[in-house]
């Protein structure tokens, strides 16, 4: 198993990419510290991994002391942090006109302060087990779709904190610190809001190829699957690395001319 006997943190993790993650965390060996904003969902995941490997630990991020009380349950729970994974994140569509600054303090809040803050806390434990931390982007965080602005920022923002971090703790504290960057992934929330927006309820089985050249989006499985190599002693002292996880080469694409678009119903 290649996370045997590691402990990990994973926000976000009662539903979509981190819930993926947590599970497969623990298929590999490790010990899970979930965490998110829905206890029922939490519970669900948390009977799926079995109780002996997860502590479920439900509240915002952006809580005060929610940061700490997060890193403690790990501490007092399993006797160590190997690893942080930040994958929580509020996705919401937003331009230039629609965002104002309580709208962007709260997204920056939860995307991009919370895994800061967690690094932080959490980085004297991570010292002892020369651990690392993943970081979970996106592939907006290079501009971001139009109707992305505020959840782009965010992400743009997550993505330096990697690349600088991944520098100063894996020189300083022997900690490394990576990123992966999904593109289109086929969450649960993904599949809601994409219905609330009009679509049908299986819009996702035929997405234009300018979108999904291989005729269908990742699943969260994938995601996880990339993600326990940078969790694992395998990726070595690799750090400040940002890895896109997308099915095209998403800067510098030109779409073929014609080619058909997905739009959704205003």
């Amino acid at each position: 198993m290649r996370l045997q006997n590691k402990v990990i943190i994973v926000t976000g993790s009662t539903t979509g990419i981190g819930k993926a993650i947590a599970i497969r965390c623990v298929e590999e060996g490790a010990k899970v510290v979930l965490n998110g904003l829905e206890k029922d969902l939490g519970e669900e995941v948390l009977n799926i991994v079995g109780k002996q490997n997860a502590v479920l630990h439900i509240e915002d991020l952006a809580a005060d002391g929610a940061i700490t009380r997060l890193v403690n349950l790990a501490i007092t729970h399993f006797g160590k942090l190997d690893a942080v994974v930040n994958n929580a994140a509020i996705v919401a569509s937003s331009n230039l006109y629609t965002t104002d600054k309580d709208f962007l303090r709260k997204l920056l809040e939860v995307n991009t302060i919370a895994p800061f803050t967690l690094i932080k806390e959490a980085l004297p434990h991570l010292e002892k087990q020369h651990g690392c931390v993943l970081n979970i982007g996106s592939v907006n965080a290079y501009s971001g779709e139009p109707n992305l602005l505020a959840y782009s920022m965010s992400k743009g923002a997550l993505m330096t904190m990697t690349r600088n971090l991944g520098d100063t703790l894996n020189r300083e504290n022997n900690v490394r610190v990576n990123q992966i960057n999904p593109g289109w992934v086929l969450t649960e929330n993904e599949a809601i809001r994409k219905r609330e927006h009009g679509l049908a309820d299986d819009w996702y089985k035929e997405i234009p190829s300018v979108y999904a050249p291989s005729g269908r989006i990742l699943w969260p499985k994938e995601i996880a699957a990339a993600a326990v190599y940078w969790l694992s002693d395998e990726s070595g002292p690799v750090s400040g690395q940002v890895v896109d996880i997308e099915q095209h080469p998403f800067i510098g694409r030109n779409p073929p001319k014609n080619s058909q678009t997905m739009k959704e119903p205003t």
